[in-house]
């Protein structure tokens, strides 16, 4: 049922736009009050179309519920990941097997750059939230807290980069999978990758450098705890056995329930038998989940039937657009619509979200554990070579392997 009445236009653009837009805007400028703005921005789109254009599923709250219905394994899934790995990576730097770093990290400024690599490798097999927060904790260690905002949005893309060839690294190549996608045409997202990081990377780990160096001397009688580090892969062994077991089994009930929060949860509340997480770091965690979500809910709510014809031209600019209208909602309507290179679209929308903050989940979280992150113009300014990779590795997938579109599972093999 289409519950779409007419609504506002300003210039052939609906009002919900204007005030998406305007909700965005107050993130950037008042980014002390992100939650605030995000909240306010999401009630004032649904009291809008509460009281004048209704919902796709309908007016009032019928259609309020189905709209809500269409996103909740989303929006469960990204909270229970995003709370669940912040209580992740507080055991992993409890175990203090961060102390150990000297073993695996060069003493010089290549420090940061081998650990934005570990974390770009990582990504694509456990997944870039967790990546990104393990990197982000693991660089407080050894940067004694003084991590440069410049080397934080490094991390970030490192993992979001990390992630777009993989169908278990993000959610958005998930998505791609579960619509059948082929993880093969998928994996061609690595040479676009790759490029960017090479671009990005070493200037952010010399920045850093300059900043704050690594300090990587080891305290003597280091006593690692074992069980916590057990604990965090047991976390990242479950949502991982969870998703791929459901791939292969039974692929649609990923799609009604949020299976990898829950693997994530139900490991956590085992493992308390052996020992208690700090719960002391959720208040900033649910805090951050909840602006991201709201921006999530928002962006859904906007009324774009489709987008423009598929091309690498659109394509491209999707991947900036992902920075401020989340990739989820993207690459649901790409998928509807078909006819893209899902390679490409992969790492647009997987990478593209690195430009901002608040483009991806794993810069939500990131942020949470470093609140100085969440300002625009301070991300943008330190982050700069982020949209340059991002060009450079367009460029490398358009030259070397050119635009292929191919169907997806609802399309004809």
């Amino acid at each position: 049922m289409d519950g779409v009445a007419a609504g506002i236009v300003i210039l052939g653009i609906p009002l919900e736009f204007f005030l998406f837009g305007a909700t965005l805007i107050g993130v950037a400028l008042l980014h002390h009050r992100v939650l605030t703005v995000a909240l306010t921005g999401l009630a004032a789109v649904v009291a809008y179309k509460f009281l004048v254009t209704g919902f796709n599923d309908g007016p009032g709250v019928a259609g309020l519920i189905g709209a809500i219905g269409h996103e909740w394994v989303t929006l469960v899934n990204l909270a229970l990941l995003l709370t669940g790995f912040e209580l992740l990576a507080r055991h992993f730097e409890q175990s203090r097997i961060m102390d150990a770093a000297p073993h695996v990290l060069p003493d010089n400024w290549t420090a940061g750059l081998v650990l934005l690599a570990l974390v770009f490798v990582f990504s694509g097999i456990l997944d870039n939230i967790a990546a990104a927060l393990l990197g982000a904790t693991l660089a407080r260690h050894i940067f004694r807290g003084e991590v440069h905002v410049g080397y934080l949005a490094a991390l970030v893309a490192s993992a979001n980069a990390g992630g777009a060839g993989s169908v278990i690294g993000d959610t958005t190549t998930t998505m791609l999978w579960i619509d059948g996608v082929n993880p093969g045409t998928v994996l061609r997202a690595y040479l676009g990758a790759v490029v960017a990081f090479c671009v990005f990377a070493p200037m952010a780990a010399w920045t850093q450098s300059k900043h704050a160096p690594a300090i990587l001397d080891s305290p003597a009688g280091l006593r690692i705890d074992w069980i916590r580090v057990g604990i965090a892969a047991a976390c990242l062994v479950s949502a991982l056995t969870a998703n791929l077991t459901l791939h292969i089994v039974a692929p649609h009930i990923l799609e009604q329930v949020p299976v990898l929060g829950l693997a994530v949860w139900a490991t956590l509340l085992v493992a308390w038998i052996w020992r208690k997480p700090d719960l002391h770091v959720l208040p900033d965690a649910v805090g951050g989940t909840v602006f991201l979500l709201a921006l999530v809910m928002s962006a859904s709510l906007m009324p774009v039937k489709a987008l423009p014809a598929a091309s690498a031209a659109t394509t491209l600019v999707l991947g900036f657009v992902s920075a401020v209208f989340d990739n989820i909602p993207l690459t649901a309507l790409a998928l509807n619509q078909g006819g893209y290179d899902w390679a490409v679209l992969a790492y647009a929308v997987g990478f593209g979200g690195s430009m901002i903050w608040f483009g991806s989940s794993a810069g939500v979280a990131v942020s949470n554990l470093y609140p100085e992150a969440k300002s625009v113009w301070g991300w943008v300014r330190a982050g700069w070579l982020i949209p340059v990779g991002y060009l450079a590795g367009f460029a490398a997938m358009m030259l070397v392997f050119g635009w292929h579109p191919t169907p997806n599972g609802h399309g004809v093999h």
